[in-house]
């Protein structure tokens, strides 16, 4: 089953306002805690980005540091 960013908006926004019940088309689902919430979101947000890094549409950044010198130094 594929895993879209609306998923994820959804339970994202369902944290965010306190409820523990999600909507989708004419399914309903709802958690027993925000905890249950917390793991579900967290699990497909997971596998969404594994399915996009297996498909390689994730770009790799490399990762870049700036150091900045304001003094004169020894």
């Amino acid at each position: 089953m594929s895993v879209s960013q609306i998923d994820i908006d959804a339970l994202t926004e369902a944290l965010a306002t306190g409820e523990r019940m999600v909507r989708k088309g004419d399914k309903v689902v709802e958690y027993r805690s925000v905890d249950e919430l917390l793991a579900a979101r967290n699990a497909l947000q997971a596998q969404f980005d594994a399915e996009r890094a297996s498909a390689g549409t994730v770009a790799a950044r490399r990762r870049q540091t700036r150091l900045y010198h304001g003094g004169r130094g020894f």
